[in-house]
């Protein structure tokens, strides 16, 4: 049922409210709806926000976002974790309407004494509601000065508008016909569901050692573990691990997909499950439970955290396979069909069937998340999300989080984007995205915009700059350049983002011409990496990646997805965009071009910054350390290979101390 004063289209809103929008805590989120009333009597809103205990915080004020559209929002924060609410009340604002209509009597002489004996009637209501500590007093000032007949009208009226009497009728206002929205559900998690740096290794590769035979023996949790510390000093907050557990030998791939594996090969690590253990156990090449233990712990004392790739699916070899034959699905001639994603074949897999025994696969599912979470591992990587039923991740996610909040799934769903934002709305606190292939200007805007406007209510990006199973044309064509715009662009554009281990070599050879995938993939063979000497021989894009995580950290504007904002430049080579948290502004301006030197004027959007139009003002390139004075249009210059972008950040000078507010 509609309220006296209509309130519509309350947002955010996820499926009608019947599932949660999402933030983290200390996310500032705006909400909007729909407020209007019959006639011309002035209306107002306000937003109230209410924690998971039912406790409401001060109200926030709307305004209305452009004159005329009846259209109010405001900004509000979550301060902790747990399932919120915010509701939005509108109302009649009667000293606003009196406020109008006395502008326009009393300079025209028009019913001056009864316009200003029903102001101070106004007044001295609207003081009751006052408390005597905040202003009651400057109020009833005001309603003794609107009585006093020995003033002229027009200084009778003044007094009603004078700064401090505003003030404090903005703070406590005489609000009638109040109608509330219902409450609309808000989930808050921490701040890792939004941000964060990641680093993909594979624990097998690292350590890995080449015999003099020629054959390479497997890296373990331990040898891995040594790489942690360098992972760490890139400023990564998060390290990721492809699937650790035994890898059966029936229908094993060989080196780069081949369907003949050789007595040394390893394995895909997706091709889950042997005599030795399925989802529960860990592959005996890499040691012991007890040695990922020691991988977790050491990763915390580094102040990582280790996230686990859980893959629902399973080898041949699979114990599920012999325990629980009707999780699969059986081809007419009774064998169980194997993985495909046309035109690729995954014969070492077999992918589950949920129809059979549902309530079963959730039971196994929960029980094996449950176990890797009492080993430390606080969130998962979800391996192709959108090729199971979207309830049975509803229902999954929701048994783990209502226990244990804190746990963290991120949807590797390169798919349709129903299936995307679905997987979000049901739960997922992050995505993988379609950025590996947006890469033009246009490509970008739109794509940042889509995912930093309403979608940012239900879907949390991950930019992965590349991934084992993509390697995107653009970074085997343009080289170093390439790589290392892409991480600006990653690292600043997404709260989140990530790289797969050999991104920081510029790794860039295809299997062949026209695919996305590596040649010599680590998927199916070991690739022991000499950092070392890349680093000494100065190949490594470490420094970069260095710099980049320590201004993520030091720059809450990079923190969060919602306030994005693009800037008009003159060449379509170029991006220019800004982050604004409070007083903390980032400018970035790109080069998309890996092979070209461009040059453009950025014509600055300056209230986007807090910013008036008139105004210069100094800024520090964070990559390079230095310093320029720019102002609303600028001319750039950037040469692949010297400076992928400029990172500024803004500096008021003294003489607008105050204006990046």
């Amino acid at each position: 049922m509609i309220g006296r004063i209509p309130v519509l289209d309350v947002r955010p809103v996820v499926d009608c409210g019947r599932r949660p929008a999402k933030a983290v805590v200390g996310e500032t989120f705006e909400v909007t709806a729909t407020v209007f009333r019959e006639g011309h009597d002035a209306v107002a809103a306000n937003v109230v926000l209410r924690d998971a205990a039912g406790r409401s915080g001060p109200w926030t004020p709307m305004r209305e976002l452009a004159p005329g559209t009846d259209r109010w929002g405001a900004r509000v924060t979550p301060t902790a974790e747990g399932r919120w609410t915010y509701t939005v009340e509108a109302w009649s604002d009667p000293v606003a309407t009196w406020r109008h209509t006395a502008g326009i009597k009393i300079p025209a002489g028009i019913d001056t004494d009864l316009v200003l004996a029903e102001g101070a009637a106004l007044h001295e209501r609207a003081a009751a509601g006052v408390p005597k500590s905040d202003g009651r007093q400057v109020v009833l000032e005001a309603v003794d000065a609107l009585r006093d007949a020995s003033r002229p009208p027009s200084a009778r009226h003044a007094a009603a508008l004078a700064p401090d009497v505003v003030a404090v009728l903005d703070r406590f206002p005489l609000r009638e016909l109040v109608s509330a929205s219902r409450p609309m559900p808000l989930q808050v998690e921490r701040e890792r569901a939004l941000y964060g740096s990641w680093y993909e290794m594979f624990p097998r590769s690292e350590g890995a050692v080449r015999e003099p035979d020629g054959t390479v023996r497997s890296g373990t949790f331990r040898t891995a573990a040594e790489r942690l510390p360098a992972i760490a000093a890139m400023g990564f907050d998060v390290v990721y691990l492809p699937p650790i557990h035994p890898i059966g030998t029936a229908f094993r791939k060989g080196r780069n997909n081949s369907l003949s594996a050789g007595p040394d090969d390893v394995g895909s690590p997706w091709a889950i499950g042997s005599p030795e253990g399925g989802h529960d156990a860990v592959h005996p090449d890499l040691g012991t439970l007890a040695d990922f233990d020691h991988f977790v712990a050491r990763a915390r004392e580094l102040r990582l955290e280790v996230a686990l790739d859980f893959a629902l699916q399973c080898s041949p070899d699979h114990p599920w396979v012999a325990q629980h034959p009707e999780w699969f699905a059986h081809r007419a001639d009774g064998t169980i069909a194997y993985a495909e994603n046309p035109p690729k074949k995954y014969q070492d897999i077999y992918p589950i069937a949920f129809d059979q025994d549902f309530a079963g696969i959730v039971r196994e599912t929960l029980r094996v998340l449950r176990h890797w979470m009492a080993h430390g591992v606080r969130i998962f990587r979800v391996d192709n999300p959108h090729t199971k039923p979207v309830v049975f991740w509803e229902k999954v996610i929701a048994d783990i989080n209502r226990t244990d909040p804190d746990v963290v799934f991120l949807a590797e769903a390169f798919t349709r984007p129903a299936m995307m934002g679905t997987l979000g709305k049901i739960g997922f606190q992050q995505s993988y995205t379609y950025f590996t292939w947006r890469n033009t200007k246009d490509e970008l805007t739109e794509y940042v915009r889509e995912l930093s406007g309403e979608a940012a209510g239900w879907m949390r990006p991950n930019f992965f700059v590349n991934t084992p199973d993509i390697l995107h044309a653009y970074l085997q064509e343009g080289g170093r350049p390439a790589f290392e715009v892409r991480a600006v662009l990653a690292a600043t554009l997404s709260p989140s983002w990530g790289v797969y281990a050999g991104f920081e070599l510029c790794e860039n050879t295809p299997a062949h011409p026209g695919s996305e995938e590596y040649l010599d993939s680590e998927k199916y063979q070991l690739r022991p990496r000499d950092w070392a000497a890349a680093e000494a021989e100065g190949r490594s894009l470490a420094p970069l990646i260095t710099r980049l995580n320590r201004l993520r950290r030091r720059h809450p504007a990079l923190r969060q997805l919602r306030d994005v904002a693009f800037h008009p430049v003159d060449n379509g080579a170029m991006l220019a965009y800004s982050k604004r948290r409070g007083d903390d502004v980032v400018l970035v301006v790109a080069n998309l071009d890996p092979f070209h030197t461009q040059e453009a004027t950025v014509s600055l959007d300056m209230p986007e910054l807090g910013l008036s139009w008139h105004e210069s003002f100094p800024v520090r390139d964070e990559l390079t350390g230095e310093t320029y004075h720019w102002g609303r249009d600028n001319y750039v210059r950037l040469e692949p290979g010297r400076a992928p972008a400029h990172v500024l950040s803004l500096r008021p000078s003294p003489s607008i101390g105050g204006s990046l507010s």
